[in-house]
């Protein structure tokens, strides 16, 4: 079994909501999986596939349905690593294919809600809050890429992972409240990236 692919590597990295909320649900998928001929890519794609469905639903101004559809692609995430360990099918490729399309996904499902926001709720503001959320995912994985690459430990989860900013969203979309939500992911993603780069420099100056 290869064990390069990030999918496959031990859950006790899951953030808060992946630990206590999806997993209980990704396992038992996984598991009736493991008997069919599906294969971990392939959930990647499906997980790709509801994120693209949300940000159309959001789109066309059903937030209900598409803050279910956001939750529902964020269990769908976890399946894939959960199948991985399961099966032994692990390979480096999957690993950059999930950052890969985590990445696309994001920019559907923050783009929609920004696009609900700004159309329903009325808020100017949306755009802008929608794009800082928007570069705060992408620093929170991209901060922590370049810091497991160096060889230096993450520093740490924090409150802005994946599972907890797709978890915020599909709640603010249900309550109709996407600009708050959008504006929470927006706080917590740059205030994790930025307490990752003090907590890395301190480390490397001793203090």
């Amino acid at each position: 079994m290869r064990t390069d692919d990030a999918r496959a590597k031990p859950a006790a990295r899951d953030g808060l909501v992946s630990r206590y909320l999806n997993r209980p649900l990704s396992r038992p998928l996984a598991r009736l999986l493991v008997h069919t001929p599906a294969t971990p890519n392939q959930v990647t794609l499906l997980s790709f596939v509801f994120a693209l469905a949300a940000g159309w639903l959001l789109t066309l101004g059903h937030n209900v349905w598409g803050g279910l559809a956001v939750h529902v692609s964020s269990v769908i995430d976890g399946v894939d690593g959960d199948l991985a360990r399961l099966t032994g099918r692990s390979s480096r490729f999957g690993a950059v294919f999930d950052a890969v399309l985590d990445r696309y996904a994001d920019t559907a499902l923050i783009g929609g809600a920004t696009w609900w926001a700004y159309q329903h709720e009325r808020w100017p503001a949306a755009v802008i809050v929608g794009l800082c959320a928007l570069v705060g995912a992408y620093a929170v994985s991209y901060s922590r890429a370049r810091i497991e690459a160096s060889g230096g430990r993450t520093f740490l989860l924090g409150l802005g992972t994946r599972d907890v900013r797709l978890f915020v969203l599909a709640l603010g979309l249900i309550a109709g409240q996407a600009w708050w939500a959008l504006l929470v992911i927006a706080v917590v993603a740059n205030a994790t990236v930025i307490t990752r780069l003090i907590a890395l420099y301190h480390s490397e100056n001793g203090e």
